[in-house]
């Protein structure tokens, strides 16, 4: 049921989006930076005192396969040796290489976001707006996968969702160039229409991403080795936004000149499709199971 799982976490996370995003722009209009920032501060508290809430029953050693009677260097270090014995496994090594290689292609976003802000002269308070479209529309895109694509396979998502993702991430040229206001669109709808189509994508890709994430973990430690994942997704993350930072400055795209940007957009969208040939390191994966039965899954 990892599908369904990640389903519920991830529409619930945007749920919280939509309710938050407006106010992160028009606060900042009213009472300034530094209020909402310490506003922004101050409600990730709420968490710990959620967290007291959960019961939980401790797993002893046997279960888990860890010593955990030992001391904590002790166990630390058997918690490393079997998280390396995981990971050099080929049906983990393999989809784990995946998923970092498909997030560490360069990106773009920052070098857009000056130009919609110094070029355009959008508001905080649309692009507020903005971010409760993107919310709205990554809860779609959870509803999208959830209701259509989880028994699909995995490696046909990653395929149709990146080479249609590419395509359209090309209209972002548009508004670069002013082409919409041509066709009689203006650019706040251009900009919100785009960032509903792409993000609607961008989930439905994603949560096979996931999915894919939760259905390799060994059993025994799912938890530290999905939190690797993770943190292996985001360093491929970081790299990308550091590859795309690279490209931005050898284009000579600044905070006030962007004559290069649209090459820079039709580069990093290109740059998305270059992973694909290796989708044959993802596993054959087994489609959800619409039973409530205790299912093992295995990368194979």
């Amino acid at each position: 049921m990892s599908g369904s799982l990640q389903s519920l976490c991830w529409g619930s996370s945007a749920c919280g989006g939509i309710v938050s995003s407006y106010f992160s722009g028009s606060l900042v209009e009213v009472y300034g930076v530094r209020s909402v920032f310490g506003v922004t501060a101050l409600l990730p508290l709420i968490t710990s005192v959620v967290s007291l809430l959960v019961k939980e029953e401790p797993v002893h050693g046997p279960a888990r396969g860890l010593s955990l009677g030992n001391d904590f260097f002790e166990s630390s270090k058997s918690s490393i040796i079997q998280l390396w014995g995981a990971v050099k496994q080929p049906n983990v090594f393999l989809p784990t290489l995946f998923i970092f290689l498909f997030q560490a292609t360069p990106q773009s976003g920052s070098a857009t976001f000056f130009f919609i802000t110094n070029k355009l002269g959008f508001t905080p308070e649309f692009l507020g707006r903005l971010n409760v479209v993107t919310s709205v529309a990554s809860l779609i895109g959870v509803a999208l996968y959830n209701g259509f694509l989880k028994k699909v396979p995995l490696r046909k998502i990653f395929l149709v969702t990146t080479i249609i993702g590419s395509a359209l991430g090309m209209t972002q040229v548009l508004l670069v160039t002013g082409l919409n206001r041509k066709f009689g669109i203006s650019d706040e709808w251009f900009a919100i229409g785009d960032s509903l189509i792409l993000s609607v994508l961008g989930q439905a890709f994603f949560m096979p991403a996931l999915v894919l994430a939760a259905r390799i973990c060994p059993l025994g430690m799912e938890a530290t080795f999905f939190a690797t994942l993770m943190s292996i997704a985001n360093g491929g993350s970081i790299l990308g936004g550091l590859l795309g930072a690279g490209l931005t400055h050898i284009f000579g795209v600044t905070k006030d000149k962007f004559d290069n940007l649209a090459l820079l957009i039709i580069i990093c969208n290109l740059s998305t499709l270059l992973p694909l040939p290796l989708l044959g390191l993802l596993p054959r994966d087994e489609p959800d199971s619409d039973e409530n039965t205790d299912i093992e899954m295995t990368p194979y």
